[in-house]
């Protein structure tokens, strides 16, 4: 069937479930079939996967539930050794935020259990909150991520405005919203979205749901969602400052908030929207051997970076690093690293 109205749409959901029960990924922070949720490790996946793949944050959150295998644990690490294991993952305000909401946990003694209350934890948005709210603790509300978008976009053949199309795709999903597994119907949102009805060249013979579907009525599932045409992104330049004395390389931490607050970093000049010349931390012979780009959220990022052998002592606030294990340091600096042949690898 052919929805004739978004009401319509309430018959998929046992459908949904049912392939769900058959079809669900195993991934790292789900708990088997029958045991309840954690909500430490479902509110460190979803933080983990905002702007993030799920084989990219999947070794990260190994690594973290292994460190730091409850909130507690994670609210009385310090700052410095939680950065550093978040370092690669990108959106270091994510790390910050990370932090503090443990922290803030703690002291309550557990996590807030409805969507409402998750909303006053720090780095907790809607999405996320609803997803805890759901999953964690039952509550019947929606987690609507870019998956689920995507799926309802296709569903109802969303013409209007994306952003009142994603507003009515909110309004619609929490209305779906089973009272009796409101974690698996967001869950298998996620799965269709993931595995099935992808952004390019949907499954749509592998989907349980296709009799609901107007986009796959119309033979034009690719069109949707329809969304306004993306604006270049600006760029910026700046300059890289890799400092060696022997087998160390000078490393400084960068100021706490900001762009990357708190991690650690090589030297760099601030970076502009213009090429300008950039003065050295230090007096040294430097060598320009190359430039490195970096994507960030709002704008990529071209780095020159200098290399040199350190000719004195004095030299700003900072310490020196094996170079040969420089695990720790945010990606766009990693690649000023690996260029100039020093390793910067991640563990995990």
């Amino acid at each position: 069937m052919n929805p004739k109205s978004d009401g319509d749409l309430a018959g998929m959901v046992p459908g949904l479930l049912a392939w769900f029960d058959r079809s669900a990924r195993t991934l790292p922070w789900r708990s088997p079939r029958g045991v309840a949720r954690d909500p430490y490790r479902v509110w460190l996946s979803e933080i983990m996967l905002q702007q993030t793949t799920v084989p990219h944050a999947a070794p990260y959150f190994d690594a973290f539930t292994r460190r730091w295998p409850t909130v507690e644990a994670l609210a009385a690490a310090a700052d410095e050794e939680v950065m550093q294991a978040w370092a690669g993952l990108g959106y270091y305000a994510r790390a910050r935020n990370l932090l503090k909401c443990a922290r803030d946990v703690a002291a309550r003694g557990g996590f807030p259990v409805t969507e409402n209350e998750l909303l006053t934890l720090p780095g907790i948005g809607p999405y996320t909150a609803g997803a805890i709210a759901a999953l964690a603790f039952g509550e019947r509300t929606a987690a609507v991520d870019g998956n689920a978008e995507r799926v309802f976009s296709r569903l109802l053949a969303t013409r209007e405005d994306w952003a009142a199309a994603k507003r009515r795709i909110g309004a619609i999903a929490r209305d779906l919203v089973p009272a009796t597994r409101p974690g698996d119907f967001a869950e298998a949102l996620m799965d269709l979205g993931s595995g099935v009805c992808t952004p390019r060249q949907p499954s749509c013979g592998l989907c349980p749901i296709t009799a609901y579907c107007a986009a796959f009525a119309e033979g034009l599932p690719d069109r949707y969602p329809i969304k306004p045409a993306k604006t270049a992104r600006p760029v910026r330049y700046g300059a890289a400052y890799v400092l060696r004395r022997n087998a160390d390389v000078w490393l400084i931490r960068r100021p706490p908030s900001g762009l990357l607050g708190g991690m650690l970093a090589l030297p760099s000049s601030d970076w502009t929207e213009t090429r300008t010349g950039c003065d050295p931390p230090v007096e040294a012979g430097w060598s320009n051997i190359g430039e490195v780009r970096h994507v960030f959220t709002h704008f990529a990022l071209h780095l020159d970076v200098h290399v040199a052998d350190a000719r004195r002592e004095q030299l700003p606030e900072g310490y020196w690093a094996p170079a040969a294990d420089l695990a720790g340091l945010p990606t766009v600096f990693a690649k000023a690293a690996s260029l100039a042949g020093l390793s910067a690898r991640q563990r995990h």
